[in-house]
């Protein structure tokens, strides 16, 4: 039941994120200074962290196999 819950929060995440009315749906308005991009701050910790729980970890996607240095 928790993966069910984890899988709905990385989709609103998401969603909330590519969000194609621009501005129709917003938590904090993007023209208040400082603190107006803090709710898509928010939504993309919350994906990161919903993608770590699967196992995804956002460095190791851009690494081209294994390398040793």
């Amino acid at each position: 039941m928790k993966k069910y819950g984890i899988i709905l929060l990385g989709l609103l995440s998401t969603i909330y994120l590519l969000n194609p009315t621009a501005g129709f749906f917003e938590l904090i308005p993007d023209n208040i200074p400082i603190i107006g991009n803090l709710d898509e701050a928010a939504a993309v910790a919350l994906l990161v962290m919903c993608l770590r729980y699967f196992g995804y970890e956002l460095p190791d996607i851009f690494n081209r196999g294994d390398r040793t240095s």
